[in-house]
C-alpha cells in the first residue's frame, strides 16, 4: 500500500461498504493472500460453516473458532511466564553481584527488553487472552502493573478505546497526541512549542519513543489516577508506589548514586524505545478515519492496521503484535494462535477485496517516518 494512498478516509471518499459494494482495491501482492492459501484455511475446519450470510465478521470469527484458534492456551502462557520471570530474576541477580558500570549498562539493555516482554503479558491479560476468568486476568494484570509501575485501569480504558476506534481522530487516544500530527490540517492547528515539534516530527519521533516509559506509561497513568475512578482504587495506587519503592530502592542500594542514575536512564529510554518501535508500526502511517466515514467493524479493523512479516524472531520480539490485523479482529485470541489465523484472514480479505497490508519491520519504520514528514509539510512551508 503506497504511502500516497494512506490518507484520511472521509465520507466523500468512502461510501458505506457492504458485500455488494466494495470500492476498495486489494493491497499490493506482497500484502495479500495467494489463492493457494484459501483451500488450506478451509481444510482446517472441523465442521461446515453455519452463520448468517450477511454478517461477514461473524462468518470470519466462526471460521477461526471452528479452527480452534480462540481456545485458551495455558501451557503456552505458563512457559511464557516462566521464561520472562526467569530473565527478570537473572537481571536483578546480575545487578546485585556485578560491580562494573559498563556491564551494568549491558544489563540495562537486557532488562529493557525483559520489561517489554512483561508488558506483552500484561497486554494479553488485559484482552483476557490468558484465562477465561476475567478476575484471573485482572490478577495477572495487577501483578504486571507492579513490575512495570503503571496504572492498569488507565491502560485498559485507553486501549479499549483504541480498539473500538482505531485511527479515528477525536476517538482513538493513540492518535490524540499533542506533539504529533496525523493530517496536514491537524498540523496547521498546532501552536507554540507543539507547532515547532510537529514541524520536524519525523526527526523527533525516535526521541519521543524513548520517552514512552517516562511519559506515556507512568505520567499519563498518574494523571488518570488523580482525575478518574480506578477499578481497584486502593490496590492500584499501592501497586504503583510499591514498584517505585522496590525497583528504585534496589537500583540505588546496589549501585552508586550516579551509576544508578545512568542505569535507570538507559534502561527506561530503551524500554520506551522498544515499546514504541513495536506499537508504532501497528497503525501509524495507515489510513486515518474521518468521523463521518461509515465502515463496518471488519473493514475498520483491517484497513487501519499493518502487519509485520512473521518469523519466529519477529513473533517473539513483537509479542505477537506483528499480527496486528488478526489481533484487532480477535483481541481475545491467544497470541500463539495469531499466525494460524493470519492465513484464514488474508484469504478471507482477498476474496472480498479488502486491503490487507503486511510489510517488513524496516519498511514499516520508513513508512511511518515518511508519513509523519509528509503530514507536517505545511508547517515547513509556512513562516508561522
Amino acid at each position: 500500500m503506497p504511502l500516497k494512498n494512506r490518507t484520511t478516509l472521509s465520507a466523500k471518499a468512502v461510501e458505506p461498504i457492504t458485500g455488494a459494494n466494495r470500492p476498495m482495491s486489494p493491497a499490493p501482492a506482497t500484502g495479500t493472500a495467494s489463492s493457494k492459501e484459501a483451500p488450506d484455511a478451509m481444510l482446517a475446519m472441523e465442521e461446515p460453516l453455519q452463520v448468517a450470510v450477511g454478517d461477514e465478521y461473524a462468518q470470519l470469527r466462526q471460521l477461526v473458532r471452528q479452527a480452534g484458534l480462540l481456545e485458551k492456551q495455558p501451557a503456552f502462557y505458563a512457559r511464557r511466564f516462566g521464561l520472562t520471570l526467569g530473565l527478570l530474576v537473572a537481571g536483578i541477580t546480575f545487578l546485585a553481584l556485578v560491580d562494573n558500570l559498563w556491564l551494568q549498562l549491558i544489563n540495562a539493555v537486557v532488562l529493557a527488553a525483559v520489561f517489554a516482554q512483561v508488558a506483552f503479558i500484561g497486554h494479553d491479560a488485559g484482552h483476557r487472552q490468558i484465562f477465561k476468568s476475567g478476575r484471573r486476568n485482572d490478577i495477572v494484570g495487577i501483578g504486571i502493573a507492579f513490575l512495570l509501575g503503571m496504572v492498569r485501569t488507565w491502560w485498559v480504558d485507553k486501549h479499549n478505546r483504541h480498539h473500538s476506534f482505531p485511527n479515528e481522530s477525536g476517538k482513538d487516544p493513540d492518535v490524540d497526541i499533542p506533539v504529533l500530527a496525523f493530517s496536514p490540517d491537524e498540523a496547521r492547528g498546532k501552536r507554540g512549542l507543539y507547532r515547532f515539534i510537529v514541524r520536524y516530527q519525523a526527526f523527533f519521533f525516535v526521541v519521543m519513543l524513548s520517552m514512552e516509559g517516562f511519559v506515556g506509561l507512568r505520567l499519563a497513568g498518574i494523571q488518570y489516577m488523580l482525575r478518574r475512578k480506578l477499578k481497584y482504587p486502593i490496590i492500584e495506587p499501592l501497586v504503583m508506589i510499591g514498584h517505585f519503592a522496590v525497583f528504585l530502592g534496589l537500583v540505588f542500594y546496589l549501585l552508586s548514586t550516579w551509576h544508578a542514575v545512568i542505569f535507570l536512564v538507559v534502561h527506561q529510554m530503551l524500554f520506551g524505545l522498544y515499546m514504541g518501535a513495536v506499537f508504532a508500526p501497528n497503525h501509524k502511517g495507515m489510513p486515518m478515519i474521518d468521523g463521518d466515514t461509515s465502515l463496518d467493524y471488519l473493514r475498520r479493523q483491517v484497513i487501519t492496521a499493518r502487519n509485520i512479516n512473521p518469523n519466529p524472531v519477529t513473533d517473539f520480539c513483537y509479542g505477537g503484535l506483528n499480527y496486528q490485523i488478526e489481533h484487532h479482529l480477535f483481541p481475545d485470541m491467544p497470541r500463539n494462535r495469531l499466525g494460524k489465523a493470519r492465513k484464514i484472514v488474508r484469504a478471507y480479505c482477498q476474496d472480498r477485496g479488502i486491503p490487507y497490508y503486511e510489510t517488513s519491520a524496516f519498511r514499516a519504520q520508513t513508512e511511518i517516518l515518511g508519513f509523519l514528514h509528509q503530514t507536517s509539510a505545511p508547517l515547513r512551508g509556512s513562516t508561522g
